[in-house]
Order: structure tokens, then sequence, then C-alpha cells
């Protein structure tokens, strides 16, 4: 939640900092590249201070971030508290699943998994919400701080008691990751990605700066829509999933960014009360979308790859989808219109399937990562 809590505070931190629709669409890029940085040297970090202790900075570092918006006014700073944020929770996400997997037997990995996984469609859920219940009584730096507060405290109790994750990462290596990068089907799964986390959190970013600024809706309104239209997306994946396996990996994914870029143009000119139907339906579609890339992007390349892969594949397109896309969004809200950034964003995915045609999957591929 520390690192999406920022989207329904976009417009109280444009009014306090005076900045534009640009700069403020930019603080999400420097969330991402400070995100991008840390899940690539990820291993290198877990490999010396093993995962407990990767999984112990992660938490400190988020809650000593959160709580560093309560001192600071210059849009510099800001700036680089985004980015500290985005490098503490990028740490997380390989050390939680390393310890997980230590934690579980095999057969219990997917349970496991996909509790944990819950966590990043609850906070989309909850930062609206919470930040519309706290807002009216307290600044959002009291908010941000609160959060940070927080984060300190769940970073001491799980130092002081947790008993999992002394085991060293392991870095990547050079021959895997360069045989990674030759294959053009990479490329393309970046680039599919990139487009998956656009339409789900690069949107959500800048979508109440848009309904509040654009559409002229009450903010506390804005919030609420943003944080329920996120519950589908607890649910749809298993849907996608369901539905991956009967039609395969392609078909799938082709036809979700078929969808999911009609519903984000109508995001962006859709009129009135259908704006609100809009709203709910555009982020189920595109939760749909990760269960048949994940898939895909297993059966690119041998199972001796498939993490290697993954590791570079899910930052780089975070940093397009979820910084890149915000930035040109909130550019586009500046120098034209909201809704041409949006509706752009949609073109760009309706177009999508074309490239989804040039993957070669590898069919029965033995298990193993």
């Amino acid at each position: 939640i520390g690192r999406v809590i920022f989207a329904p505070l976009l417009p109280s931190l444009e009014k306090e900092l005076g900045i534009g629709h640009s700069q403020a669409g930019s603080l999400f890029l420097m969330i991402s590249l400070g995100f991008f940085a840390a899940q690539i040297g990820s291993g290198f970090i877990s490999s010396r201070l093993n995962h407990r202790g990767t999984l112990s900075i992660s938490a400190v570092g988020v809650g000593v971030a959160l709580l560093a918006f309560s001192f600071v006014s210059s849009l510099n700073a800001i700036r680089a508290l985004m980015v500290a944020i985005g490098v503490a929770t990028g740490l997380h996400v390989p050390s939680a699943i390393a310890t997980i997997t230590a934690m579980v037997t095999r057969q219990d990995w997917g349970k496991g998994l996909s509790i944990h996984q819950t966590a990043p469609s609850l906070s989309l859920v909850l930062a609206p919400l919470v930040v519309e219940a706290l807002l009216g009584p307290f600044s959002w730096r009291i908010i941000v701080a609160s959060l940070g507060a927080v984060a300190l405290g769940a970073a001491i109790v799980f130092v002081l008691m947790a008993r999992y994750g002394d085991f060293p990462g392991e870095a990547p290596s050079p021959p895997v990751v360069r045989a990674t990068i030759q294959q053009r089907s990479f490329w393309i799964m970046i680039f599919l990605f990139a487009l998956g986390m656009g339409g789900s959190i690069g949107i959500y970013a800048m979508l109440p700066l848009y309904l509040v600024v654009e559409r002229g809706f009450d903010p506390g309104w804005a919030n609420a829509l943003l944080g329920f239209s996120r519950i589908s997306g607890l649910f749809m994946t298993f849907f996608a999933g369901w539905v991956t396996d009967r039609v395969g990996e392609k078909r799938a994914i082709t036809a979700v960014l078929l969808a999911s870029g009609a519903s984000t143009i109508l995001l962006g000119i859709a009129p009135g009360s259908w704006l609100v139907v809009i709203i709910f339906l555009q982020p189920a579609l595109i939760a749909c979308y990760f269960p048949p890339g994940f898939s895909a992007l297993s059966k690119i390349v041998p199972p001796n790859m498939r993490s290697v892969t993954t590791s570079l594949t899910t930052p780089s397109a975070f940093l397009l989808g979820g910084g890149v896309v915000p930035a040109f969004i909130g550019y586009m809200g500046e120098r034209v219109t909201f809704s041409t950034g949006i509706v752009l964003i949609g073109c760009l995915t309706l177009l999508a399937p074309l490239a989804v045609r040039l993957l070669k999957l590898r069919e029965g591929v033995e298990e193993g990562c």
C-alpha cells in the first residue's frame, strides 16, 4: 500500500506543492525507477544479506521513507523519497517469494503464494478508501507518516519474530541473462506486460486526478470509485486462469488486450453515468491479462531460465507501465487533456495482439523452474 497510496492523494499533492499534472505523473516514474533498480539488483543483495535480512531492510526502508514525507517540502526531495520507496518495495518481492516457498511444502506453494499475492490487489482497494476516511480530518502528510509508522512497527515485529529466510539468494548468471535478452519473445513479453501494468497500475495512478480535474467528480466520490472498482481484481484472475487452460495463452492474451484496450478508450470518452460503469469494467478486464501472461512467460524459455526471465521482465514492464504510462498521461493532461492520454494508451493496447502473433511458446516443456 505504501507504493499506491499516492494515487488517491495526488490531487492534494498537486494543490499543496503547486505542481502541474506532468510533474505529478512523473512521481510514479520515480517510484518505478527505484523499483526497477531494486528488482534487478535484489539477487546480489540477498546473496550477501540472505532473504531475511533483505526483507527486514525492505520493511524498514518503506517505513522510514514514508515517515520522512513529514519533513520535506521541495519537489526534488519528494522525488528522492519516491525513488527510495520504489527501492524498498522492489527488494521485497523476490525474497518474499523465496521465503514463502521455503516455509511451506511444495504441494502448498500455490496456496502460500496466492495468499501473498492478494496483498497487491487489496492495497489497490484499501488505499483510496483509507484516504477517503482520513483526508478530511488529517493532511496527506499525516496519512503517509501514519502508514510509515505502521510499516516500521511491522518491520520490528518481523525482525524480532521471523524464523524463516535465513538462506542466501542467488545472483543472476551472466550467461543466462545474455541468452534471455537475445530472444525476441522476451522483448515482446516486456511490451505486453508493460501494457498490462499500464492498464492496471498506470491508469489507477492517474484516475483520481482525471476524475476530479477533468470530469468534475468530488474527490471523495472519485476515491470511493477507485477503491471499490478494484475489488473485481481479487476474483477475475481465477476466471482468467480457467479460460487460459482451455483456449491457450496466445488466444487468452489477445482477447484480454482487445477487450481492455476498448474499455480503456471508453474510459477516456464515455459520458456521464456510463463512465462509472467503465470505471468498474476496465480494471476487471485488465486483471485477466496476468494469468495467461505469466503462463506465456514461462513458455518462452527452458525451465532453468524461467526465474531469470521473470526477474527481468517484471521490473522492466513496471518501469514502463507503472512509471512511463502515468507520466505520459500526466503530460497529456497538462498539454492537451487526460482523456487524450488515456485514449492513446487504449489504442496502443488494441494494437498489441499483432505482437502476440510473433510470440514463440515452447509447448510440452518439462516441469521445473
